[in-house]
């Protein structure tokens, strides 16, 4: 913001930006909305095995 546009700017006013104000619109968003639900088409990945292992006696 230039020092023009600060003296007519209205008390109160903050100094931020419109990128700033979409760049955290754009993050919020992101942050809060939950990931999309698996295709029920797409087969499930199968977790590898892994060799048991035996308590020590």
């Amino acid at each position: 913001m230039s020092a023009t546009e600060r003296d007519k700017a209205l008390p109160g006013m903050s100094g931020v930006t419109m990128r700033d104000l979409l760049a955290s619109c754009g993050a919020a968003r992101a942050v809060s909305t939950p990931p999309p639900a698996p295709d029920p088409e797409l087969p499930r990945a199968v977790a590898p095995l892994t060799p048991r292992h035996r308590d020590a006696a």
